[in-house]
C-alpha cells in the first residue's frame, strides 16, 4: 500500500467491512512513536458534533404551533 500524491491511502474493503468503516465515518489519528493508529470516533462524540453543527440553523422564525400546523397539514 502506498500514500498517493494527495496524502491519501485506501483501506482495503475487507478491513473496512470488518470495522464498519462506512462512507462518512469519522475517524481519529494517534501517533505513538513511529506508529500511526487510526480509530473510529466514539458514537457519542459524533452525535454531539452533529448537534453542534445543526445548532442555530433553524431560522424560520416559526413557533411550535405554526410548525405543527405545517407538518400536519392542518388548515
Amino acid at each position: 500500500m502506498q500514500i498517493n500524491a494527495e496524502g491519501q491511502i485506501t483501506i482495503p474493503p475487507d478491513i473496512r467491512e470488518q470495522l464498519g468503516l462506512l462512507p462518512g465515518t469519522e475517524i481519529q489519528f494517534e501517533v505513538m512513536g513511529d506508529t500511526l493508529e487510526l480509530r473510529k470516533k466514539p458514537p457519542s462524540e459524533r452525535g454531539i458534533s452533529l448537534i453542534q453543527m445543526m445548532r442555530g440553523k433553524a431560522t424560520s422564525g416559526l413557533g411550535t404551533d405554526e410548525i405543527l400546523q405545517l407538518t400536519r397539514g392542518d388548515e
